[in-house]
């Protein structure tokens, strides 16, 4: 999604997200420093690390594999905590690896639906500008559907975003239905053979019912105009809402049938790994991650630099595998 940095940049850009994830990785070296002041690994040290990764949100069962781990090459030796974070970023990485994957467009599908899901306020319409500034960067022609019609704020945040990355915004007044925001964008792009819609959409878990039904219906009414339509459903998840952030994955999956993921608010205040919970628990492309407002500040993810970053180890070409 993006074109290519220099080493300087991606520097500049790994600190950003060790600042982003700073909640986490401080969290841990605070425990991990408190913990292994005994240096032996007992059982009760061993217990003492498990809780500390399952308080970060890392989920039971990296707390568990890494565990196991430490606990195989015990035998009455002392630890420290960069042989913790060596085998935290391995493990880690290991199962980020799978999910670290780019947004590619379909072949042959033009325009290249993406309908954008998720709860209000986790930064869908933001992720729609960032996605868009980096599909126009890239050579392709993009259009927006503001398809949250219920939120006058995020039609006008839309529109703004539109301005800036020059694509074309389908909006109507509030209270319109979505699916005919949605059917009048697709219509639009297939005549101006536009490369990319992007479909912001509405989030209000807590009418579930209504919410199924609304998604239900845009991707129905899409199905007309292209059967393969929408070629990619992604959930923008907020890292700051922790274990909650896995229900959500859950409730839109069932509801949207999501295909990609991608993170934001990774700005100091995130719980980082969450992400290595959903990772292992659903296994769904995670594409991006957005540390800030900023129509730059976003990036493809990278399993081992994201790794690296909760472990609170140096930059991924420099740590330790």
């Amino acid at each position: 999604m993006s074109g290519g940095e220099t080493s300087g940049e991606k520097k500049g850009w790994f600190a950003r997200l060790k600042a982003g994830v700073s909640r986490t990785s401080n969290a841990l070296s605070e425990n991990l420093t408190g913990i292994l002041t005994k240096r032996k690994l007992d059982e009760e040290t061993l217990d003492e690390l498990e809780e500390v990764l399952l308080k970060a949100d890392l989920g039971f069962a990296m707390a568990d594999r890494i565990r196991e781990r430490l606990s195989k090459s015990r035998h009455d030796k002392s630890l420290s905590e960069d042989d913790v974070r060596a085998v935290l970023a391995d493990e880690v990485a290991g199962v980020l690896a799978p999910v670290a994957q780019p947004l590619e467009l379909s072949e042959g599908a033009k325009p290249h639906v993406i309908l954008v899901v998720g709860v209000n306020g986790t930064g869908k319409t933001t992720t729609i500008g960032k996605l868009a500034y980096q599909f126009a960067r890239n050579g392709k022609s993009v259009m927006l559907a503001a398809g949250d019609t219920f939120r006058a704020a995020a039609v006008d945040q839309l529109k703004i975003w539109g301005g800036r990355v020059g694509a074309e915004v389908i909006a109507k007044s509030v209270g319109t239905d979505p699916a005919g925001v949605a059917f009048e964008a697709l219509e639009r792009a297939k005549a101006t053979d536009t490369g990319v819609l992007l479909i912001d959409t509405a989030g209000r878990l807590h009418n579930k019912g209504d919410l199924m039904a609304e998604l239900a219906k845009i991707v129905r009414v899409l199905k007309k105009l292209d059967e393969t339509a929408p070629h990619t459903v992604l959930l923008v998840l907020d890292a700051t809402t922790g274990q909650n952030a896995l229900n959500q994955v859950e409730t839109f999956r069932e509801i949207a049938g999501v295909t990609n993921l991608v993170v934001t608010k990774l700005d100091g205040t995130a719980r980082g790994g969450i992400v290595v919970a959903i990772a292992e628990k659903f296994g769904l492309p995670i594409n991006a991650i957005g540390v800030g407002e900023g129509i730059e500040d976003f990036e493809p993810f990278d399993a081992n630099e994201f790794a690296a970053a909760i472990a609170g180890a140096g930059h991924q070409n420099d740590a330790a595998a």
